[in-house]
């Protein structure tokens, strides 16, 4: 009798963990993050937030949700309340504040993505260890569905962000094939996904790689153009990333100066469900065009 009492609670119990975390990673789950107008009430829920969905998880360690929502909060985090932050203080007065931050960023990155390839691997066995030169790594993407797409965005995402802050970590170099293949997939897939996410991912791919690992500036253009297309012209952050890894490339400032005064002119009220990355890349935006001169080495007067 005991037994099956203790069975039953047991059971009870997993049962209210998979409801709340169900309730947690549902579709409109994140919309309370991405609709708010405060970056900084975002900012500083973020980090409670994510700690109790690592409790969670750590309770249902099998749940794909969790394994997703928790992943990509990290990267979505560390992107916009650590490494951004850090790369707009000043490199010289500000230097060690500035390694600090990127390398926190560059751990929280590390961090989501292990736990996005631990969901693969839940998923596709030996996922996280496949590779394109030992050809393991295509079997298993061709078993990808679109519903994966999110993971396998994510995934590449933290770990690309990583690489960019430490292009000097063999390790995580070592993959580019791999993640450039991983989102391959996600983009014949989906290629709409969240309204061209992974058409703004490709503007800053094919603008920051060299040309002899698959860098293409006129490809991060076709893409920026297909971003702008899907998001109707609302996402602030593809006019950032063309003005960003394409203008300064080019040396290009009327064309910098005119992609930002477009991320500024967008209404973050007209798309509320990207409402707020779209302050925080009008953020971004202002402070390049405040700080042109870090950009470029020469400014019309």
């Amino acid at each position: 009798m005991g037994i099956a009492l203790l069975a039953a609670s047991c059971s009870i119990n997993q049962m209210a963990i998979n409801a709340v975390s169900n309730a947690l990673t549902g579709t409109e789950s994140g919309n309370v993050f991405t609709t708010d107008s405060d970056p900084e009430l975002v900012g500083d829920a973020l980090p409670f937030a994510i700690k109790l969905y690592e409790t969670l998880l750590s309770q249902n360690p099998e749940h794909q949700g969790l394994l997703l929502t928790t992943g990509s909060l990290f990267i979505m985090y560390a992107n916009a309340f650590v490494q951004t932050p850090a790369e707009m203080l000043d490199p010289i007065d500000y230097f060690f504040e500035r390694y600090e931050g990127l390398d926190r960023a560059k751990n929280l990155y590390l961090r989501g993505m292990d736990i996005l390839y631990s969901a693969l691997d839940k998923k596709f066995p030996g996922f996280s260890t496949a590779t394109v030169s030992s050809d393991t790594l295509q079997p298993l993407l061709r078993q990808c569905t679109i519903n994966d797409v999110p993971l396998l965005f994510w995934t590449v995402a933290g770990g690309l962000s990583a690489y960019s802050i430490d292009v000097f970590d063999f390790n995580l170099g070592s993959r580019l094939n791999d993640w450039a293949a991983m989102m391959a997939r996600a983009y014949e897939l989906d290629p709409d996904f969240n309204n061209g996410a992974i058409d703004e991912f490709y503007i800053l791919f094919y603008a920051a790689i060299p040309e002899n690992l698959g860098g293409d500036m006129d490809k991060a253009k076709i893409h920026f153009e297909r971003a702008i297309e899907k998001s109707s012209g609302l996402s602030a952050g593809a006019y950032v990333s063309y003005a960003r890894m394409i203008s300064v490339t080019e040396q290009d400032y009327d064309g910098f100066r005119d992609m930002l005064e477009k991320a500024l002119e967008i209404d973050v009220d007209e798309d509320v469900s990207n409402r707020l990355v779209n302050i925080l890349a009008q953020r971004r935006a202002r402070y390049m065009l405040d700080n042109a001169y870090d950009f470029f080495s020469s400014l019309p007067y």
